[in-house]
């Protein structure tokens, strides 16, 4: 087991996946809470023309990404409530991914690059790129600490908090920032289309089974990190792609919540 950690690529890899799953089990938790995980959803197929036109101008996927989710993000938090229609949010998925795809037509070359965007390609993680995940991390867990009560408070009880004078349009607004730019992170893990894995399975894992918000946000972390390491040991013994793994053990981390959760009724 140890002699995967003599790889730089391995040692870059845990430390990549590590800062990654901390933010998506905290983030994760209040977007399964405030049931925006469709929303979340449609800013990763969002960041996929970002990063192919970012490719087409020769600049960063990773910058384009970023940068289309957090303005994708801006726009569903101003909607409101009818960012939440499934519709409108269909329409959004299938345009990106249409987007992404006439770039890419128009540069080729970009071909293996979108795949790594498309299902992320953890074991190419450079030193460079888990210093820029860490620092968007704590600017990520900074932003999430400093709006979590109001947001904790209009996720609960949305008419009472409003009536409080809680800006219900800045609150949302400032959280889709946050999970705009938490999925930019996560796509460097998983990819595009298999970043809902990451973000949403431990913490839909966790509210199945944990009461209390703190203890729920950090059994999320803790979840979220578990299936990170796992899966990216079971990718260094097998050769299976690590984004498999932690689709695998997401899903079946929530089905055996739900068995437990059932047996706890019966019982």
């Amino acid at each position: 087991m140890f002699t995967m950690f003599d790889y730089e690529f391995m040692r870059n890899a845990f430390a990549a996946c590590t800062v990654v799953a901390i933010v998506t089990g905290a983030v994760g938790y209040f977007l399964v809470l405030r049931g925006q995980t469709f929303a979340g959803h449609a800013l990763a197929h969002v960041g996929f023309p970002g990063a192919t036109g970012a490719g087409l101008l020769g600049l960063s996927p990773f910058f384009g990404l970023t940068v289309f989710t957090v303005l994708a993000g801006i726009g569903i938090g101003l909607l409101g409530e009818r960012a939440h229609r499934d519709v409108a949010i269909g329409i959004v998925l299938t345009l990106s991914l249409g987007l992404g795809l006439l770039f890419l037509h128009f540069y080729t070359a970009f071909a293996s690059q979108a795949t790594n965007v498309l299902f992320g390609n953890v074991l190419g993680i450079s030193y460079r790129t888990v210093i820029i995940l860490a620092v968007l991390s704590v600017v990520i867990l900074a932003a999430l600490i400093f709006i979590s009560r109001p947001l904790l408070f209009a996720s609960l009880q949305p008419e009472l908090a409003e009536a409080k004078g809680v800006n219900l349009d800045f609150v949302s607004t400032m959280f889709m920032i946050v999970v705009a730019v938490t999925t930019a992170e996560a796509t460097q893990i998983v990819g595009v289309l298999l970043v809902f894995a990451l973000m949403v399975a431990p913490a839909a894992t966790t509210l199945r089974l944990a009461r209390g918000v703190l203890r729920g946000i950090l059994i999320s972390i803790a979840l979220a990190v578990v299936i990170a390491w796992t899966s990216l040991w079971l990718a260094f013994l097998t050769d299976w792609p690590t984004s498999f793994w932690i689709t695998s053990l997401g899903a079946a981390a929530y089905l055996a919540a739900g068995l437990i959760q059932r047996w706890r009724a019966a019982h």
